[in-house]
């Protein structure tokens, strides 16, 4: 763990706290919060003239549960709530000599509601009632947000009941199936908001995480039923936002009210209920049952409330496969899916100023699934309890707000059957395609872990026409597991074949055996003796909603963020000392580069500043115009950090590939295969692996291929975590395609620029307009790049590339010059009427990763790899004509912090709630969205999940579209309540153009 005291860091902290310290002392006389997990009322009293009204008596009553807060208006007239729960309120407004005032407010989560209240002359005793309405424009706030009530929520007919899919109905989002970034994802959703892959919006309950820090989105799936409000904030996030520049989602649940109340339901899907055909014309079987219900009330009247909710999936179906390598293998497997989501609650109103609240959520899935490999099929199991206490108190002019939460994400992913299996000892796939197509799927065995420990404070205090904001949060993060790829059985490759020659008789070509360890650190956790990362994440919030004018209001505020465990900053340099293979000095790493050995550091400064403003020019509540900018830091997932450290220690029970190249096989005993660095066979089960196991039949080579996986998996056991196969000193070799790239010693937390400006216009009662224009300008995500550049022609080796034409063209005049090695090239075509460029290639004319990988390893240089026909190892000018910069060391991939990406867009939507629009309707919720946007970058489809670049030249000069880019998306929804004379119900549509 790195050291936070830095006299620069240490006096930025005196100035903040100072700050802070002031604006907690100053005079003050109203409160306000509004959070991710709350909402508040604040707004202005005034006279029929306009002028302010000072001194009166204001109480804020919520309907459901009848607590009642109270408060007064400042000599500026104006008042706030404090923090409140998501609810419908009533503001009652008594002054001498006016009408008492009564206004219905809607609270929603992350949302400061206008409270803005006009009185009439008159007695006291007189009451005005003011008509409201659920859907308003926000005169107060610059956040680009969007809210779904409970009642809109439970009239949406969501296929599938995921409540992540909620968001759709948002411009500028895309729902993304959670499987398309992990296989520990099967069965959630996740969401792309602005463009960017889906993993890193920041997800929180009750205002608690539930993110999965190992591979971004949900650790819980989330019943419907249980959801009173789902807030989606895609630009200028509130300072109460935690750790993410991609967006935030904010769901409060439902809780118990002084009525007894709940509700049922059954859903029904199949096959039939308009669903398409399946791909390449695949017949399958489809079902799908939802059912749940919830049920609250009161314990003691106005005091102590209970709920409950529970929701269960069972799904029954066909998944197709239509296999592109080899055909008349189209067809599909079963893939069932269960998932099961309780919540219980308990709510206290302790006093008119305190609320406490306690929740218990359980979700609990299980799936089969592939990955997309065909019919290599696997088993998914999640479970994630997880616990929330929230503490709220507003007393006088403060507010305050505490809580916390503990959370364990439990996956475990284990192998599966399908019906097409024709060689079971063996994953099989296409090598020209890439396609795996059948077998124990590559991915298991693995389990996934996390807890996720979290306290939480944001409060607040007004002073004159400032609200100052201010909030600290820590949490406790582990993680670990296993994941032994290639674990069941190797993969072994082939090539793609339209003849329809039966897929067990397709030659074995080459093979990837794992080497049955799974840990990915040393660090033990969760019971395992390795695999565990932990982290402590620091964060903190000063800011003030300065109300300028009544109808202006100016927001600006600093956040700050520290991450301990993202970076691998713990581990010391890597000495020269620790390889045999060259003589250098200093730091290792330093051989691929200048510094590139140095320890890595850990960011302390991510201090994010943000501005924004809302203004109501017309000062009537019906228009508001809006604007703001900000630095936002980015979430650097577990996956990330868990490919360095196995590179950099030299001893450790890490996850290992083994290599059997049988592209070029010679004679007996010309292919060789590493059980240890230092246990060597060409032989398995008494076979010949270059006679008698490559490119013989799959249905031959395949059982001995997985014995001798069989073998090498007893020897990495035997040996022990006293070596570690993946070691830099072993091979002189950091490969994404082993273990993963080395972490830039300047490593860079990646960030966004956010700028939005729009307008919201109330249209008709209950009907507004919202247009905004944003552009983010994403920067400093890590893009893996190789940098010695072995294969790149610009560091062309002469003598190797004559010593690959010479031994090609031996029985030719000897290459010794470029003019000569056209005469032997020439003379050796000559001779050879079949020749062709792979002849020089095998030789050496070729990429020192195309050459090692040739010989069992991937990217090593000439040093580590033995020539079988001298049983020693290659020099620099007898290996690869192309070794890149440094011939010494081989193929060098670093984790750099270069990447950028730029979205904009054009965000549009019309929201409307109306009652009695029409006959036989009592009431109707209308939402209509509308995008246009361009997003592109450097980082391909998912930017934050460390891309290698696609030109190790030029890593940034490729930037262009993401697969997931939707230039036009246009969405619709209505629901609908029918009169009391017709069946009641509701009809919802969704469209996507692109």
């Amino acid at each position: 763990m790195s050291n936070f005291s830095s006299s620069r860091l240490n006096t930025r902290f005196r100035l903040l706290a100072l700050l802070a310290v002031i604006c907690l002392l100053s005079s003050a006389f109203v409160s306000a919060q509004t959070t991710i997990s709350q909402g508040s009322i604040q707004g202005t009293v005034t006279d029929p003239s306009g002028a302010v009204v000072s001194g009166a008596n204001i109480t804020i009553t919520h309907k459901a549960t009848g607590q009642a807060t109270t408060t007064t208006s400042s000599s500026s007239g104006t008042y706030s709530s404090g923090g409140l729960i998501p609810g419908d309120y009533v503001v009652r407004v008594q002054a001498k000599g006016f009408k008492t005032t009564e206004l219905p407010v809607v609270v929603q989560v992350a949302v400061t509601s206008s409270g803005n209240i006009k009185l009439e002359l008159g007695q006291e005793s007189t009451v005005v009632e003011v008509q409201g309405s659920a859907v308003t424009v926000n005169t107060e706030q610059a956040t680009v947000q969007g809210v779904l009530t409970a009642d809109q929520i439970d009239k949406l007919p969501v296929d599938g009941r995921n409540f992540m899919d909620l968001a759709q109905l948002e411009p500028g989002v895309q729902i993304q199936d959670g499987q398309t970034f992990d296989p520990t994802k099967a069965g959630y959703s996740s969401i792309s908001i602005n463009g960017v892959y889906g993993r890193t919006p920041r997800i929180e309950v009750d205002g608690l995480d539930i993110s999965d820090e190992t591979v971004g989105t949900t650790t819980q799936n989330i019943a419907l039923s249980s959801i009173q409000e789902f807030n989606i904030s895609r630009s200028n996030l509130d300072l109460s936002t935690e750790l993410t520049s991609a967006g935030a989602v904010n769901v409060a649940t439902r809780s118990g009210t002084n009525a007894l109340h709940g509700m049922g339901f059954y859903d029904f899907r199949d096959r039939n209920a308009l669903t398409a055909n399946f791909a390449e014309d695949v017949s399958g079987y489809y079902q799908r049952n939802n059912f749940g219900g919830r049920f609250g009330g009161p314990v003691i009247k106005d005091k102590l409330f209970f709920f409950i909710d529970a929701e269960r999936q069972k799904q029954d179906g066909i998944v197709p496969v239509a296999v592109a390598s080899f055909a008349g293998s189209n067809g599909g497997f079963n893939s069932p899916f269960r998932d099961t989501a309780v919540t219980g609650k308990m709510d206290w109103n302790v006093s008119k100023d305190i609320h406490v609240f306690y929740r218990f959520t359980y979700n609990w899935n299980v799936s089969e699934s592939n990955f997309g490999y065909d019919y290599s099929v696997y088993s998914n199991k999640d479970n994630a309890p997880s616990h929330a206490a929230g503490f709220d108190w507003n007393k006088g002019s403060w507010s305050h707000s505490f809580r916390a939460g503990y959370l364990k994400f439990h996956n475990q992913i284990a192998g599966a059957t399908a019906a097409f299996n024709p060689v079971p000892t063996a994953e099989i796939a296409a090598i020209d395609t890439g396609e795996v197509i059948s077998g124990p799927n590559l991915l298991a065995p693995q389990g996934t872990l996390q807890t996720n420990r979290q306290v939480k404070y944001d409060g607040s205090k007004v002073w004159r026409s400032h609200i100052f904001r201010f909030g600290v949060g820590v949490n406790r993060i582990l993680g670990g597991g296993f994941a032994s790829f290639f674990g069941l059985a190797p993969l072994d490759y082939t090539l793609s074949d339209q003849s329809g020659i039966p897929l067990q008789d397709e030659p074995f070509f080459f093979g990837l055996l794992g080497n049955g360890q799974g840990f990915f650190t040393e660090k033990a956790a969760f019971g395992y003796p390795g695999g565990g990362q932990a982290d402590t994440r620091f964060q903190w919030y000063v800011g003030d909603s300065w109300k300028i004018k009544p109808n202006f209001t100016l927001s600006y505020g600093l956040r700050y963020n520290r991450d301990t465990g993202r970076s691998d900053s713990d581990l010391a340099p890597t000495p020269c000392s620790v390889t045999t293979l060259i003589n250098c000095t200093g730091n290792l790493l330093d051989q691929w580069g200048p510094g590139l050995g140095n320890r890595v550091r850990n960011p302390n400064n991510n201090y994010g500043p943000q501005v924004g403003f809302a203004w109501d020019p017309a000062k009537n509540g019906k228009t508001v115009i809006r604007g703001g900018a900000g630095l936002y830091y980015e979430n650097y997932i577990f996956n990330n950090t868990l490919f360095d450290r196995p590179n950099k220690l030299a001893k450790g029970l890490f996850f290992g590939l083994g290599q059997l190249n049988c592209f070029s096989p010679g004679g007996t005993g010309s292919i060789q295969f590493a059980l240890t660095p230092t246990d060597v066979v060409s032989k398995v089960d008494g076979v010949d692996l270059a006679t008698g196991v490559c490119q013989q039949p799959l249905s031959v080579a395949g059982p001995l291929v997985f014995d001798l996986q069989q073998e090498y998996q007893a020897a990495v056991k035997a040996l022990g975590p006293q070596a570690n196969g993946n070691f830099v000193g072993n091979d002189l070799t950091l490969n994404t395609r082993v273990v993963g790239p080395a972490f830039d010693p300047n490593f860079r937390t990646a960030r966004s620029y956010q700028m939005n400006v729009g307008i919201q216009r109330q249209l008709t009662r209950g009907g507004v307009l919202s247009v905004d224009y944003i552009r983010n300008v994403s920067l400093h995500f890590q893009e893996g790049v190789d940098l010695n550049h072995v294969g790149d022609s610009r560091y062309l080796s002469q003598a190797a590339a004559l010593h690959a034409i010479n031994v090609t063209a031996s029985g030719c005049a000897a290459a010794t010059s470029g003019p000569t090695a056209q005469a032997a090239i020439d003379c050796y075509i000559a001779a050879n009427p079949g020749a062709s460029i792979d002849d020089f290639a095998g030789n050496g004319l070729d990429s020192g990763f195309a050459m090692s990988s040739s010989f069992g390893t991937t990217g090593s240089p000439a040093v580590a790899v033995t020539n079988p026909a001298t049983n020693l190892p290659f020099t620099p000018d007898t290996f690869a004509a192309f070794e890149g910069i440094n011939p010494n060391v081989g193929v060098g991939e670093f984790n750099l912090p270069i990447g950028r990406s730029v979205y904009n867009g054009l965000q549009s939507s019309y929201k409307q709630q109306v009652g009695n629009p029409f006959r036989g309707v009592t009431q109707m919720d209308l939402t209509i969205s509308y995008t246009l946007s361009r997003f592109k970058g450097t980082g391909g489809n998912d930017q934050n999940f460390s891309p290698l670049a696609w030109d190790f030249r030029n890593p940034t000069g490729c930037f262009g579209w993401a697969a997931i880019q939707r230039h036009r998306k246009f969405c619709v929804s209505t629901a609908v309540d029918l009169a009391p004379s017709f069946p009641r119900g509701s009809a919802g549509n969704g469209r996507n153009l692109s």
